[in-house]
């Protein structure tokens, strides 16, 4: 068919244009085809006539006149009739039609061809007959059929929203900077952009706001019309001669206008003029709080959370258990329908009661984020239920029931925000949410009122009360959220001193101290599981929560419950950084666990699999050993800018004796971190003045104390914690037990508390190490083989934490080291007296060593030493460097410092290159070699001759029977 023939045939006027809706819409479509040269209809399973489901009892009922898998839905209407019923009808069976998208429909007087792409606002493309004589409007009809995504916008809707979170930033910080309230600033564009929401989307009478703030008007008489505006929109009633829905919901029920200036009055109509009905709501809140919370400005060009991660949770806690819940009721209805009669006998009221009954169940059921921010979550959850809500309307109204509408909505979520620009925000998420979804699937607004008051989105704090009780949240089947990532070590700086010593007095005996802060909403869910009243909870938290105290919290959830579904560690981002996190479901659900997306048996608290059985290798249950006590320290602590360059210490070295005739070297020592272990020395000293030295004595050391005064001083004077003022020229936590320990060694072995590799290195006293080093008090090459070797490291890697974007394993003395079973008669207990007797190589070994274990001993300690002495060479050749001995203070006969190692001229940059990071990130085949050795010494002393061909899950077998023989001795 040629395209003069085919618009003569299908015209108004043309032979055909008579035709009712059923007897043109496939003769229309084929004669399309031949037009086009395209495929015609013929296969049921992709690509049909009349796709659709079939009724119960009835005769086959098509949702679309034609269907072609991936590509289309297109539904016909007769030429003068309302296309929008049609494309109404679409919208509300893409479900069962594999949601394809693009969604088409016709009078065969024009074509208008929908966008309906996952993420992406909706298009219109239309096609009238008389085009169709234009090669280039049939090539681009064409494209439904071989290229459907050449349709799809080219602006996604997070784009949109991301643009218009911009155009709003610069609008908030304006109003802040002229002295409005920034809760009003917030309150007032919240409103402005649900009108411009509105509008878009028909709530609001066409352009009505764009054209307000379009006109030429005065920034003062605009902010009149403003105010009507919106007082009308809380009321309804007339604006004008526009008639305004009741908006009420509790958005416009303060209604209070700030003065606008010349620049506000031009970006509200640059504004208006965005797309507003296409923005996301899974990002929208997030975006948006950014921009009107001033304290969260800085993020606004970062990073946010992609949705599909928050579903991981949202599926297994509200999603699957539902559904599951639907297939038995479904499955009642059908067995009654297959016994039914007629249209309204027994067995159809029946099988009507249990549909209604289920419906109850959804309207009835809640969901809670005691943490919601500003909604994304809540959102997630709302759409969740309502795509649940329609299915089981499809599938019902399939075997022959009518189906029921608006079971689901806002009042299904509920939500607990401390932060009061977020919690709006989250009110208007969950609106946005809400009206977006209904206008996707085709079903009309309610609007009496257009929004529900959502007062079951509370701001307030979700662990404490104002009077210092714990809170209770409300009652609800589930709970997911994403609580604050706020580690142990940061609550007091960013909670507050007193606010964290309350927190954890009303929690102890409940949350461990030590534990972050994510730990104590697992904590309140998992009691109230344990009560009976919650039934599923999923969070996310930082992937540390399988580790060190953290892990305390879910061995109590393991204890009383159980973690059925997990993702042990995922990409996040949390207020625009890059983080690992652990998402953690638990509670009550049927069926297999599902870790990593993968079926297994059973998870445990560190979220790895377990087969359940009692042999099974769960790694929890490993416990601290009373022989590793006191054989592992953090290093110091400063809390303040106590370090210094060496430059300046080699200084105050060199002046002479102080009022007391002491040296500076009495409270000055060089200092080295994880990254001076891991790359090479920053040379930095630290200002030390000890643990108990008063603050009068401290001065007596003019030149370091005067320093100490005016950088160190004021930094702790704005520190929350009392003692951090009071002592401001003490390090914060000094570690005497731990200096007692190396004082008088002639080395010490340190690993990085954070490192991408788990190596150990020698640090040699005075030298003081930071707390991100963990320190072994022990100077013999058989420890630092044992802790070098392949064992301990796999030890370490499946008991620790992981830190950070790089998501490095994290050491620490507690978990990591004292739950490692030494080899026997090599344990910290045994070599506690940290005797060592040096061999005729050079070799250095625990003294006083039994019989027995001298030999497996002195193995593993030339081992050591031969990898040790091959790493030191490579790191410092002496052909490229220089090792020069430190300042000798003044007064004094020898440096008590180690040498310094210098670059020669012109080998700078390459020593620099010389890092244990580069060594081990592609080791050469020599330290292969040597590691091998290393392993096999120690595979010896553990009595394990097949130690070179043991896989990671025996060893670590062997490793936690060990364990668990020498704890149960205890």
């Amino acid at each position: 068919m040629n395209p003069r023939d085919f618009i003569t045939k299908w015209s108004a006027g043309g032979p055909a244009f008579k035709l009712n809706e059923r007897q043109g819409a496939q003769a229309h479509f084929i004669d399309l085809c031949r037009l086009l040269d395209v495929e015609e209809p013929g296969d049921a399973d992709r690509y049909c006539f009349e796709r659709g489901l079939t009724k119960t009892g009835a005769a086959k009922q098509g949702y679309a006149d034609v269907w072609l898998r991936g590509h289309f839905a297109w539904e016909y209407k007769a030429p003068g009739k309302d296309l929008g019923g049609a494309l109404q009808q679409l919208m509300m069976y893409a479900l069962p039609l594999e949601n394809p998208p693009l969604l088409v429909v016709s009078d065969r007087l024009r074509i208008e061809v929908h966008t309906h792409f996952t993420g992406t606002p909706s298009e219109r493309h239309v096609f009238p007959i008389e085009d169709l004589a234009r090669d280039e409007v049939r090539a681009r009809l064409k494209q439904l059929w071989s290229a459907p995504e050449r349709f799809k916008p080219g602006r996604t809707s997070r784009e949109i929203t991301e643009e218009a979170a911009q155009a709003f930033a610069g609008t908030a910080k304006r109003l802040r900077d002229a002295g409005i309230e920034p809760a009003k600033v917030s309150h007032f564009l919240t409103q402005c952009l649900f009108c411009f929401f509105s509008e878009d989307v028909g709530l609001l009478p066409s352009r009505l706001f764009e054209r307000l703030v379009g006109v030429r008007i005065a920034p003062d008489r605009l902010r009149t019309q403003l105010q009507s505006l919106l007082e009308t929109m809380r009321d309804g009633g007339l604006f004008g001669v526009d008639d305004i829905p009741w908006f009420n919901g509790g958005l416009f029920k303060d209604v209070e206008v700030p003065p606008l200036s010349t620049e506000d009055v031009a970006a509200l109509q640059k504004a208006s003029s965005l797309d507003w009905s296409a923005i996301d709501p899974s990002i929208f809140g997030t975006l948006f709080e950014r921009g009107l919370d001033p304290s969260k400005r800085s993020q606004l060009g970062a990073h946010y959370t992609d949705p599909a991660t928050i579903l991981r949770l949202v599926d297994p806690v509200v999603k699957q258990p539902l559904l599951s819940e639907w297939g038995t009721v479904r499955d009642t209805i059908a067995a009654a329908l297959a016994r039914s009669k007629k249209h309204g006998d027994k067995a159809y009221r029946d099988a009507q009661a249990a549909f209604i009954g289920f419906l109850e169940r959804l309207r009835t059921f809640r969901a809670l984020d005691p943490a919601c921010g500003s909604g994304n979550f809540l959102y997630l959850t709302l759409k969740t239920l309502k795509d649940v809500e329609h299915q089981v309307n499809l599938e019902a109204e399939a075997l022959g029931l009518e189906r029921q509408h608006d079971v689901t909505g806002p009042h299904n979520v509920l939500g607990v925000e401390i932060n009061e620009y977020a919690a709006e925000l989250a009110r208007v998420t969950v609106w946005i949410g809400e009206l977006q979804w209904r206008i996707q699937h085709g079903y009309a607004f309610n609007t009496d009122p257009v929004l529900q008051t959502l007062h079951h989105i509370e701001c307030r704090d979700a662990l404490i009360n104002a009077d210092g009780s714990e809170t209770a949240w409300p009652a609800a089947e589930a709970i997911i959220g994403n609580p604050p990532f706020v580690g142990d070590k940061k609550m007091r700086a960013e909670l507050g001193g007193e606010y964290t010593e309350r927190l954890r007095a009303l929690y102890k005996g409940r949350v461990p101290g030590g534990a972050d802060l994510v730990c104590y909403w697992f904590e309140k869910a998992r009691a109230l599981i344990e009560a009976g009243t919650l039934q599923r909870a999923g969070f996310v938290s930082t992937n540390s929560v399988r580790g060190g105290k953290n892990r305390e919290v879910l061995d109590r959830i393991c204890t009383t419950t159980r973690i059925f579904a997990a993702w042990a560690d995922e990409e996040w981002v949390n207020n625009g950084a890059a983080v690992r996190v652990s998402l953690t479901a638990f509670g009550h659900a049927q069926g297999e666990c599902r870790l990593d997306g993968q079926g297994v048996e059973a998870i445990t608290a560190d979220l790895s699999a377990s087969t359940g059985s009692a042999d099974a290798l769960d790694l929890t249950q490993a416990r601290a050993l009373a022989e590793n006590t006191l054989g592992a320290f953090n290093g110091i602590q400063k809390t303040g800018p106590f370090d210094v360059p060496g430059e300046q210490a080699r200084q105050w070295l060199s002046l002479p004796s102080n009022p007391n005739g002491k040296s500076n070297a009495a409270v000055l020592a060089p200092y080295r971190n994880g990254m001076d272990t891991t790359r090479r020395s920053r040379d930095m000293w630290v200002i030390d003045f000890g643990w108990e030295m008063p603050e009068a004595d401290a001065a007596l050391f003019e030149a370091p104390f005067e320093y100490a005064e005016h950088t160190i001083k004021p930094v702790r004077q704005e520190n929350t914690v009392e003692a951090l003022r009071r002592d401001w020229w003490r390090l914060w936590r000094p570690r005497p037990e731990m200096r007692r320990r190396i004082d008088g060694s002639s080395r010490y072995l340190v690993t990085p508390e954070v490192s991408k590799h788990r190596v150990f290195a020698w640090l040699v006293p005075p030298v003081l190490p930071d707390k991100n080093l963990v320190v072994m008090p022990r100077s013999d090459d058989a420890t630092f083989g044992i802790l070098h070797s392949r064992f301990h490291e796999l030890w370490s890697l499946k008991l620790c934490t992981w830190m950070g974007k790089g998501n490095d394993p994290r050491y620490t003395p507690s978990t990591t080291f004292e739950t490692f079973p030494f080899p026997a008669g090599l344990t910290p207990a045994d070599t506690a007296h940290q005797r060592t007797e040096t061999l005729a190589d050079g070799t250095v070994i625990p003294a006083d060593l039994p019989a027995e274990v001298r030999p497996r001993a002195e193995a593993i300690a030339r081992a050591a030493k031969r990898l040790n002495d091959l790493r030191e060479r490579w790191l410092n050749p002496p052909e490229w460097c220089d090792r020069v001995p430190e300042v000798t203070p003044l007064g004094m006969a020898h440096s008590p410092y180690p040498d310094r190692i210098v670059a020669k001229p012109g080998h700078e940059k390459e020593l620099a290159k010389r890092t244990l990071t580069h060594l081990y990130n592609a080791p050469p085949a020599w330290l292969t070699k040597a590691h091998a050795d290393l392993d096999a010494a120690v595979a010896t002393a553990y009595g394990w001759t097949d130690g070179a061909t043991l896989t990671d899950d025996e060893i670590l077998r062997r490793l936690l029977v060990l364990n668990r023989e020498r704890t149960a001795k205890v």
